[in-house]
């Protein structure tokens, strides 16, 4: 007898129903921090965008969205979306458009 079936000797009149949990919505708590960076690239300038708090696979999705909104190409990684070039006006504009908050970091 499982416990299915104790409960169900016990209250005898409940009806048993489906119940789905919802699905959390995820939040980021701090804002995404967008920089210029030169330095380590052999003087090429890309916009960095740091602070990501979710998982992966969203990272790879927000990352795609800039790429394709801009036709610049980039990457994605560890918490780190790498875009060529000094876009972070546009950039931060994408993210905003998308519910994210965004702090513009360096002149």
């Amino acid at each position: 007898m499982d416990l299915r079936d104790q409960l169900k000797n016990l209250f005898p009149e409940h009806e048993e129903q489906d119940f789905e949990m919802p699905e959390e919505q995820f939040k980021q708590k701090e804002p995404l921090v967008c920089k210029f960076e030169k330095k380590g690239r052999n003087g090429k300038p890309v916009t960095v965008v740091e602070g990501w708090e979710g998982s992966e696979e969203e990272l790879k999705k927000i990352s795609k969205k800039i790429k394709t909104t801009l036709g610049i190409g980039g990457s994605e990684k560890d918490g780190t979306i790498i875009i060529q070039g000094d876009n972070r006006d546009r950039i931060m504009e994408i993210l905003k458009d998308m519910g994210y908050r965004t702090k513009r970091v360096g002149g």
